[in-house]
């Protein structure tokens, strides 16, 4: 026991054993080993940090444990972390009920705490890495400066030191690295997709968007999507070829010129010809989720148009960490070039204009807008799936939400154009009050951590805990002070890794969300049903 500190071992016990409580998303062994070691050694260095303070307000230096006092300490470990498991184990398994997961790795689960265990030592040795240079830096700044000076001096220069070598070194060359990997993958096609013959698709024939500068996203959303036949199957009648327009990064050199490009390439496939037109900002590495296009393009019969651009090579949970600005950059310049020469038509003349986005795209589609009058005036209709907590008009329409209205669900303005759902197919509240002209509609579920994170979890307890929970949030899950906002930051990663309709993974929902925003003729309640199967499937 010699190499760690008491206070610094209680620190860690406590913070492991609170890393079992229930999150949002169920956790397999190797995930839940990697997070409580990490919670523990963040345990482990409050504990430390604990003790210092009160040393120093004791005005008395560190004194070594009684025998006594390690017998304790072990009895607690031992038992509390006996509950801790047997709970984790419990809650986690009402989590994967709750959401129709099955997969469960019993060796892994057994392996967890093995995991959690090295995890906590890797990184314990490594902050003793640092304080062994923090101690050679303090020595050698004595030569010059007093022994006190000298300490803080050298606290703040492994501080920075470290902070510069993992925002600097680490994060910017994981990233740089990442950039390039997926640089190298957007040359490429995914399998199963072929440049498009028809005229109605960017990288098809007459195309002023060349097919080799869609990149890989770009590609899948001009190559794929249901056929004339698949639509006009659906609508028992003639359909018309859905128009899709798309510019990647390769295209053009800014998201202002790749924007002007696509809407050009909209307009020589006819795109303000058709009855519905939907601006998309995309996701990530210029995803377009197909559930959602797809979506729009049945219930519109074909009669419609969609446009998007790429902003980034990375992946979307990447692109949410460093590639924000440049999400909100592609939606405002998208969405203003395609207002400009939609605005110039005769009122009779324009399509029904539609803005979408899921995730970081939302982020980006809100961009183009000031608030609800903005959304209602230059719009037919907007859907907003899982949006993140940090999107400033989510936000706005949230925190001044009605009183009693839950977050999870909340009204704003009496519904009457912003409204939020975590089930549009049942009646989207509020019920009882009239929901005319443009539809604004947030799509989020109670699980989706996207939706919930925020650094304000830290120090505050969300409404969203603290009220009525979700249909699949347990209703055991509460708030810890620091603790909750880990357990959602270890969600985030794993946000997709769940079955459809939970988490951040939507698809069938896209339906519904869709028929309450377009409102279209002659839809019943079977035909949605079978438009469900159809997204479900994938096709």
């Amino acid at each position: 026991m010699r190499h760690v500190t008491l206070p610094g071992c209680w620190g860690a016990l406590v913070l492991a054993c609170l890393s079992f409580t229930p999150s949002l998303l169920p956790r397999g062994g190797l995930i839940q080993g990697v997070i409580s070691g990490i919670t523990a050694a963040i345990g482990y260095g409050l504990g430390v940090l604990i003790a210092f303070v009160w040393r120093a307000f004791a005005d008395r230096g560190p004194r070594a444990p009684r025998r006594w006092a390690w017998r304790v300490f072990l009895i607690a470990a031992v038992v509390l972390l006996a509950v801790a498991i047997g709970f984790g184990q419990y809650w986690q398994y009402e989590i994967r009920k709750l959401m129709g997961v099955t997969d469960y790795n019993i060796p892994l689960a057994i392996a967890s705490p093995f995991i959690a265990a090295l995890t906590f030592g890797a990184l314990l040795l490594t902050g003793r890495a640092l304080r062994r240079v923090y101690r050679w830096a303090a020595r050698l700044l004595r030569r010059w400066i007093g022994p006190r000076a000298a300490k803080g001096v050298g606290w703040i220069l492994v501080a920075g030191v470290a902070y510069a070598v993992v925002t600097g070194l680490l994060l910017d060359g994981f990233v740089g690295l990442a950039n390039a990997a997926f640089s190298l993958r957007d040359t490429k096609t995914p399998e199963g997709v072929h440049q498009p013959t028809t005229s109605a698709r960017s990288g098809g024939q007459g195309s002023i968007v060349p097919w080799d500068s869609l990149g890989w996203q770009g590609r899948s959303f001009t190559g794929t999507g249901p056929s004339t036949a698949d639509i006009a199957k659906f609508v028992h009648h003639p359909a018309e070829e859905p128009i899709r327009a798309y510019a990647g990064l390769a295209s053009a050199d800014n998201a202002e010129s790749r924007a002007a490009l696509a809407v050009n390439d909209l307009q020589r496939e006819g795109g303000f010809q058709r009855k519905n037109l939907l601006v998309v900002t995309t996701t990530g590495s210029g995803w377009v989720d197909p559930s959602s296009v797809d979506t729009f393009e049945y219930l519109s019969g074909g009669d419609s148009a969609t446009v998007a651009i790429q902003y980034s090579y990375l992946p979307s949970w990447l692109s949410y960490l460093v590639d924000q600005s440049k999400a909100k950059e592609a939606g405002r310049a998208l969405f203003d070039a395609v207002y400009e020469d939609w605005s110039k038509l005769p009122p009779n003349k324009r399509p029904r204009l539609f803005v979408a986005g899921e995730s970081l795209g939302s982020f980006g589609g809100e961009a183009a807008f000031s608030g609800e009058y903005d959304l209602r005036n230059r719009t037919a209709g907007t859907l907003f799936v899982g949006p993140p907590n940090f999107n400033t008009l989510f936000r706005e329409f949230s925190d001044h939400r009605e009183k009693g209205s839950p977050e999870i669900q909340p009204i704003y303005k009496g519904g009457r154009t912003v409204r939020f759902t975590n089930n549009p197919g049942s009646e989207i509240p509020p019920e009882d009050r009239p929901w005319e002209g443009s539809r604004a509609l947030y799509l989020m579920h109670p699980s989706d951590p996207i939706v919930w994170w925020s650094p304000r979890l830290i120090l505050n307890e969300p409404e969203w805990i603290s009220q009525h929970p979700g249909k699949d949030v347990l209703k055991s899950m509460f708030w810890i002070p620091f603790a909750t906002f880990w357990q959602i930051t270890a969600d985030l990663p794993f946000s997709t890794e769940v079955p459809a309709g939970h988490g951040h993974k939507y698809t069938a929902e896209y339906v519904d969300g869709w028929n309450a925003v377009m409102r279209p003729a002659g839809i019943t309640s079977q035909t949605l049903d079978h438009l469900r199967e159809i997204i479900a499937s994938g096709g």
